[in-house]
């Protein structure tokens, strides 16, 4: 009885990890967001299992049948798209039951795309707000303004039809100068990640319509003068008295 959350490759079928195909390989069945794409990739492992639909419009209905199955001794693994499960994808209810019915729950390491993209933006990744998809309509507004005063970068998903749109609604909010990068096909053949003031990228996407999933991560907004120090030293002198 477990349910294991197993990271699949976002681009390169080969980054999938050794300790993920022993996974898949020995669990019941798998929970999949999309069986046409998991099926791609477990045909490419040679690693034949019944595969079941688990996505964002069926989970509630099937939550309480899969914890059922577990408590009645089945070891589950769920899957998404692409990248780790429960990361701007469905996962999140099922944990949540689990942890509450007492059914062990793993989460294995791997890929997630905002990691490389975040890394080779050039940004600083000391600190950074994950923000995932921009709500699309309502709430959109009122989560932009929240941003206008992060101080951390920021990383969010993109659908590439709504890139430009976004772009632009990020250089009216923060400033056309704020510096930023847009990662697309990352660890395919054609990946790209373009860097520069929102002012550019708005200018290199409206001459170049991107392909795949993007990535964009966003400077934050430069501290007030002496606040960041100050906290800094704060924090240093609680740890001297700790000491």
């Amino acid at each position: 009885m477990k349910l294991y959350l197993v990271p699949t490759p976002i681009g390169n079928l080969d980054d999938i990890t050794l300790r993920a195909i022993k996974v898949l390989q020995q669990v019941d069945a798998i929970l999949a967001e999309d069986t046409r794409t998991s099926g791609v990739l477990l045909r490419h492992l040679n690693i034949s299992k019944p595969l079941h639909s688990y996505h964002i419009f069926n989970e509630h209905q099937t939550v309480q049948r899969l914890v059922d199955q577990l408590k009645g001794g089945k070891t589950l693994a769920l899957v998404s798209d692409a990248g780790t499960p429960g990361i701007s994808d469905p996962g999140f209810l099922l944990v949540r039951e689990c942890i509450r019915h007492a059914i062990p729950v793993e989460c294995l390491p791997g890929p997630t795309a905002f990691v490389p993209a975040l890394v080779n933006s050039g940004l600083p990744a000391d600190r950074f707000t994950f923000e995932g998809f921009l709500p699309h309509k309502k709430g959109r507004q009122t989560r932009l303004a929240e941003l206008a005063d992060e101080e951390r970068t920021m990383v969010l998903y993109e659908s590439p039809h709504r890139l430009l749109k976004t772009l632009q609604q990020l250089a009216d909010v923060l400033s056309p100068d704020r510096p930023a990068s847009v990662s697309r096909e990352l660890t395919k053949l054609f990946e790209e990640t373009v860097r520069g003031p929102l002012s550019e990228l708005i200018a290199y996407f409206a001459e170049k319509t991107p392909k795949g999933e993007l990535v964009i991560c966003v400077q934050g907004k430069a501290p007030e003068k002496g606040k960041g120090r100050k906290e800094r030293g704060g924090r240093a002198d609680e740890a001297d008295e700790d000491e």
